[in-house]
């Protein structure tokens, strides 16, 4: 039995790891309480019979879970059966927080500072009891994006990451506007590489062109959003249409808004 401790707070970064994990090991080897847990059941008791004789504790921690009772009430029963021989506890950090110093002698996932995709292999290795990397890809997105403002006056855009850090990131930030038309700051007057970049055609086929913007130092994470604003030039209203994230030296990928 592999046992996924975490808090209600961090399922999207959590159930991609429960959806991988079924898929190799299949859904009755898994205790995630979203499907472990059905209507009727009673928590408490699905709990223990899950924590009865997994082989497998993955505690995953954050600010969330570490103020969680019920968290801590798993991991703590999870460290006594480690002490025993009867289980493997293994910490995955999802944010920023610090280690608890009772976990530090374990040595942990950071998916943090490594991303979802690479704490997903980490995760099958461990079970598997092997070294091979198979990256996978998954559909969640650690970047959002929101604006407001008046069109005609400036457009405030806010680049937000919801559980881990993203290191020199690069955009593309799409307008519907002409070279000269609108102008682009980043995080109040930040120095940053990049430009106006004129016909860009994206695989829908839409032309638009798009200010590149990469900010010279420091990174994004949950708790420090990058803030961009674009205000309109030569009279013309700013035409915002969207951001991509330079995922990989040739892969740019669409940032969804935030809900």
């Amino acid at each position: 039995m592999i046992f996924l401790s975490h808090n209600h707070a961090d399922k999207p970064v959590i159930e991609p790891v429960a959806l991988r994990l079924r898929e190799i090991f299949g859904q009755d080897k898994v205790f995630y309480d979203s499907w472990s847990i059905q209507p009727g059941d009673g928590i408490i008791d699905k709990m223990n019979e899950g924590l009865t004789s997994p082989k497998f504790i993955f505690f995953f921690v954050s600010e969330k879970s570490l103020q969680s009772n019920m968290v801590k009430l798993e991991w703590q029963n999870a460290l006594y059966k480690a002490t025993k021989g009867e289980c493997k506890i293994v910490p995955v950090r999802v944010d920023g927080s610090t280690m608890p110093p009772v976990l530090l002698q374990n040595v942990y996932i950071d998916m943090f500072a490594n991303g979802i995709e690479a704490a997903i292999v980490q995760i099958v290795n461990v079970i598997q009891g092997n070294n091979t990397f198979t990256p996978q890809h998954m559909g969640f997105s650690n970047l959002t994006y929101s604006f407001s403002g008046d069109p005609s006056v400036a457009v405030d855009i806010v680049i937000s990451a919801s559980h881990l850090m993203e290191p020199n990131p690069s955009f593309l930030v799409f307008i519907d506007n002409e070279e000269g038309e609108a102008k682009i700051e980043v995080n109040g007057g930040v120095p940053f590489r990049g430009g106006f970049n004129k016909g860009i055609t994206l695989d829908n086929g839409v032309v638009l062109n798009a200010f590149a913007i990469a900010p010279l130092g420091g990174a994004i994470t949950p708790k420090m959003p990058m803030k961009l604003k674009l205000a309109p030039q030569q009279g013309k209203p700013v035409a915002f249409r969207g951001i991509f994230h330079q995922a990989s030296y040739e892969e740019w990928k669409a940032i969804p808004p935030k809900n």
